[in-house]
């Protein structure tokens, strides 16, 4: 069996290991250091995604890769970050990677006009529980405009979501 790399030498769109612990301490609201499928669903359902229980089982089943009912934070981090590395597996991971970009996207993109405003991200953030105001979020969003819209377009979310 090949060596699991650190998921902290890995190259993730959800940034370095602290930022896969917070992230994944989200969904771990009982902080029991592992993720139910109850706590997956609320999340999902928090982020505004019509999940139905059906789907969020097999969202569980393709993550929980030990099967124990459970995502733990090695599974999470090797789901959003990647575990294999040959070719095939690369493109794979690829186009799985743009469709969860673009899945993620579409969560804070409340009016499906392609676009995330500020206050789209106040919204999304205050039902996820965060302390963030509309300014922090105007903030947020001005430092990846790359356009100067205002807004975040899908490419600067791909931008920011995929750099190292």
């Amino acid at each position: 069996m090949a060596k699991k790399t650190p998921i902290s030498n890995r190259p993730c769109s959800l940034g370095p290991r602290e930022d896969v612990q917070k992230i994944f301490n989200k969904f771990d609201t009982n902080g029991d250091g592992k993720i139910s499928c109850d706590e997956l669903k609320h999340v999902l359902h928090a982020l505004g995604s019509g999940t139905s229980p059906d789907e969020v089982k097999r969202i569980m089943s393709e993550i929980d890769k030990d099967g124990d009912g459970y995502i733990d934070l090695q599974e999470f981090a090797d789901f959003h970050c990647g575990a294999g590395s040959d070719a095939d597996s690369c493109v794979a991971d690829a186009k799985a990677g743009n469709k969860e970009l673009r899945d993620a996207f579409d969560l804070y993109d409340l009016d499906k006009n392609g676009l995330i405003s500020a206050s789209e991200l106040h919204a999304v953030l205050k039902r996820l529980r965060e302390k963030c105001s509309l300014s922090d979020c105007s903030r947020m969003i001005r430092s990846v405009d790359a356009d100067g819209d205002g807004c975040v377009n899908f490419e600067e979310f791909k931008k920011m979501m995929t750099r190292s």
